[in-house]
């Protein structure tokens, strides 16, 4: 631990060493995990970019550079000059400021012309205006698709000073220095274990206490539906930090109830899942709302949330207490979705979570990664530990097939899709079959918050599979087709069900748990031309799991809003392969793959008989997967905690 008048004197010392001319710092902050250099000649960091970098390697800290208010130029004359240094096309839709932070947000069709060759733009606006600039991909789509990103940019840039003032508070926390002598990491299930729901896990040290995802339930409406963050061990207002690993609503469903009772800690995420969560947050409530149901948090506690949050790169190494680093890896699962590694105190521990992981390509995303720097511990989802799916591609054709099928006979096809990963998968492999014409002219229908999740996709293509990232940047949009449509309202839904033309309808949410899909399915169900088609895991209690294990008879609120008994005579399909999940063959590669093998498997996410079959699965073939033969693999049930080394 660094004190403040210490760090001044040794970052003096490291910039006479990297820069031949005096850099004027007039004060050092801690602002959250990163240690923040303010100066009054931003020309040298100009001329010398990968200064903060040299510092962070000899210091073992995140740095930024910031420039002292007193020596930024104004707005005005900011924007003329990255309007004269930015080609016209970069497409730029706007510029904004944050006067706290000290940087020029610009945002563009192409951010790379924006920040010009070796980034010579982004140096040239720093040097002449003291404004750091950042660059924000803007796709080319309805701009109503991005109102949600356009808010959560301007409530925090509103919110700036508030920001500013948690981060320092932050700051102060994570860089305090160890005090305890007791070393000891233990993990404590609280949700998603022996279930598939709920994920949330706490993870201890005599210093620290960190929560991993903290989601919800969505097949239960009782006490099933939250994780247990009743236990004595859990001070809500006492936590270090929270890491969410994906949108996902069983991941990060619950974090904005934190903030209701007292957390004003640090939520760390990637950047697409930043907007991402904040989507299906708010969708949530909204669906809540309609259906009469009492939410646990309101939309007060979600903006606390994202004032709150702090979004990191892959492989970015970052302090979050005093004796935890987290480094986030590539997941497969969805956009954004991370690995989470865990460095516990000076070599003591190491732990990866991989929360929903798939180590496989898909049309979408490529494979997740399994190389990390040190693992003793594997927390490991086990969704499908029981089976395998089948390939992507077959799957793929099947799907095609169905769809086929119930047009020639006159119906639609109801798709039923997570909005996030799930259809955007969909979604590719449709249009793709209307351009190759290996499905007749058919319109596809998009309902529900798809459209807006979509464009968060186009706005990060290089985290998509090369060959979508490629097609994206060259200004192709490769989840569209002219026959694709997007539902605008309630009456159009129902029109749409209604006619007598066949249709596919992709629409939220993928468990038939609330959204339209519900409203198409009430529609569509009784006339058995029409078909249902799930493309994704089903969850225990959800209407989609009822449906699928064979309950043909439904009760559902109907256009009156009263209750009524509704026949399922359409077709149930479901199509496995599309899953945002690793099957069993793949989890098994994916230890057999991991560089370095970890001591210790802890399996969650997967009903019991899924991760019973796969733990005694990796027991017996240990050798084979190159695993230790003492290799312990542990089987937790809710509340139950794990010593991983070390006593309290």
């Amino acid at each position: 631990m660094y004190k403040k008048s210490e760090l001044k004197k040794i970052v003096a010392l490291i910039l006479a060493q990297l820069t031949p001319r005096n850099v004027q710092v007039t004060r050092i902050e801690f602002e959250g995990p990163e240690i923040a250099i303010y100066i009054r000649n931003p020309d040298i960091v100009a001329k010398h970019p990968d200064v903060a970098k040299d510092i962070a390697k000899k210091l073992k800290k995140r740095i930024v550079i910031r420039t002292d208010p007193s020596v930024r130029r104004s707005k005005r004359e900011t924007e003329e000059l990255i309007k004269q240094l930015v080609p016209k096309e970069a497409g730029i839709k706007g510029i904004e400021f944050d006067d706290v932070l000290g940087e020029v947000i610009v945002k563009a069709e192409k951010i790379g012309l924006v920040y010009g060759k070796s980034r010579s733009i982004y140096n040239k606006v720093l040097a002449e205006t003291g404004w750091r600039l950042t660059a924000v991909r803007v796709p080319p789509v309805d701009p109503r698709e991005l109102d949600t990103v356009n808010k959560i940019l301007h409530y925090t840039l509103e919110q700036s000073s508030y920001r500013l003032g948690f981060l320092r508070a932050a700051g102060e926390r994570i860089h305090r220095g160890v005090i305890l002598e007791n070393r000891y990491v233990r993990v404590t299930a609280l949700g998603g274990f022996m279930e598939v729901g709920r994920s949330a896990i706490l993870v201890e040290t005599s210093e620290s206490r960190v929560l991993l995802d903290v989601g919800l339930n969505p097949g239960y409406s009782d006490y099933r539906m939250y994780p247990r963050l009743d236990i004595d061990q859990l001070k809500i207002d006492e936590l270090d930090a929270v890491i969410v690993t994906h949108a996902h609503l069983d991941h990060v469903g619950l974090v904005p109830y934190l903030f209701k009772y007292g957390y004003r800690g640090p939520v760390y995420v990637t950047k697409p899942t930043r907007d991402l969560m904040i989507l299906q947050l708010l969708d949530l409530l909204d669906i809540m709302h309609r259906s009469h149901q009492k939410p646990p948090y309101t939309q007060l506690e979600v903006k606390k949330m994202l004032l709150h949050t702090i979004p990191l790169d892959y492989g970015e190494v970052t302090d979050i207490a005093p004796d935890i680093k987290l480094t986030f890896y590539n997941a497969g699962h969805i956009l954004g979705s991370a690995m989470a590694h865990l460095h516990i105190g000076e070599g003591l521990h190491n732990i990866v979570y991989t929360g929903d992981f798939k180590f496989g390509r898909t049309r979408l995303l490529d494979k997740a990664d399994h190389e990390f720097p040190r693992v003793e511990t594997l927390i490991m989802e086990s969704t499908y530990g029981d089976r395998d799916q089948p390939r992507r591609d077959m799957a793929e054709l099947e799907l095609i097939s169905v769809i086929s099928r119930t047009i020639a006979r006159g119906g639609k096809v109801l798709i039923p899709a997570m909005a996030i990963g799930r259809s955007q998968e969909i979604l590719l492999v449709l249009a793709d079959a209307l351009h190759r014409k290996l499905l007749p002219n058919v319109k596809v229908y998009i309902d529900g918050s798809i459209p807006e999740v979509t464009a968060i996709h186009l706005s990060y293509p290089e985290l998509l599979a090369s060959r979508i990232r490629s097609k994206i940047l060259q200004g192709e949009n490769p989840f569209y087709h002219e026959g694709m449509e997007k539902v605008k309202n309630k009456q159009m839904r129902e029109d749409i069900a209604k006619s007598k033309e066949p249709a596919v309808i992709v629409a939220t949410s993928g468990m038939l748990n609330g959204g339209p899909s519900v409203e198409y399915l009430r529609l569509l169900a009784p006339d058995p031309k029409n078909s249902l088609v799930f493309v994704g895991y089903q969850a225990k209690g959800t209407l989609g799991r009822r449906i699928l294990d064979g309950e043909r008879e439904v009760t559902m609120i109907g256009e009156d809003g009263k209750l009524e008994l509704v026949k399922i005579n359409m077709e149930v399909k479901y199509i496995e392969g599309f899953s945002g999940h690793s099957d069993r063959r793949q989890l098994l590669a994916f230890l057999a793959n991991m560089k370095p093998k970890p001591r210790n498997i802890i399996l969650n996410h997967g009903e019991p008989q899924a991760i019973m079959n796969l733990a005694e699965t990796i027991r017996r073939r240990a050798e084979n997967l190159n695993l230790s033969p003492d290799i312990k693999v542990y089987t937790p049930t809710v509340l139950s905690s794990l010593y991983l080394t070390g006593i309290a």
